[in-house]
């Protein structure tokens, strides 16, 4: 298998048209487009729908000297349907709708949402979180932090975030993934990662 596709979006994607569909809180916009096809030629023009989202963060906090770390508990809408619970086990996240840096985003929320000064950030991985529907690029940081003194509920009263922290030994993290406690994509990765990782962290 070839690491690299040999088709890029400036030679082989035409973008005929964009429209806008809705501006709030997000935006949707509507592309009509051709694009290469692999038996040769572009295809016909289609209509795609696109939640414009950008980069966003995630951030798993670590403490090495305790050997645990930090996981979010928040309500989420979109998992209302969850035969479990609408709330959900999270990272500390954000989407990058200011003029900053990845990193600075990342430390920022960690201070938001768990009152946490980190203190170095490793790069995990990044990733498309849903390319058929967002063009979000999620970017995860190991964030080096002490935990000694996590917990409590964070959050913007003025956003409506109302975030509890837990603080979870390594020991634990094989079997929150196994019993499926952890139904969010972004943790799963990021506990994955950490668990292929944690000898050399």
């Amino acid at each position: 298998m070839k690491t690299k596709t040999q088709y890029t979006a400036d030679q082989d994607v035409c973008i005929e048209r964009v429209e806008s569909l809705h501006k709030g809180f997000f935006h949707f916009k509507a592309y009509y487009l051709r694009f290469h096809l692999f038996e040769g030629g572009m295809s016909e023009m289609v209509r795609r729908e696109l939640l414009e989202q950008g980069e966003s963060v995630g951030v798993l906090p670590y403490d090495p000297a305790r050997q645990t770390i930090l996981l979010l508990e928040q309500f989420r809408v979109g998992a209302l349907g969850d035969r479990r619970s609408p709330w959900l086990y999270e990272l500390v996240a954000g989407r990058n709708d200011q003029p900053e840096t990845l990193e600075s985003l990342a430390c920022r929320e960690s201070q938001e949402e768990a009152g946490l000064d980190v203190m170095r950030l490793e790069k995990m991985c990044e990733y498309w979180s849903s390319p058929g529907v967002t063009d979000e690029r999620f970017h995860l940081y190991l964030g080096y932090a002490d935990l000694s003194n996590a917990q409590g509920v964070h959050g913007l009263k003025e956003e409506h975030e109302d975030i509890r922290v837990h603080e979870v030994s390594i020991a634990e993290i094989p079997r929150l993934l196994q019993q499926g406690d952890v139904r969010n994509a972004m943790t799963v990765i990021a506990l994955q990662w950490f668990l292929l990782h944690k000898v050399r962290v």
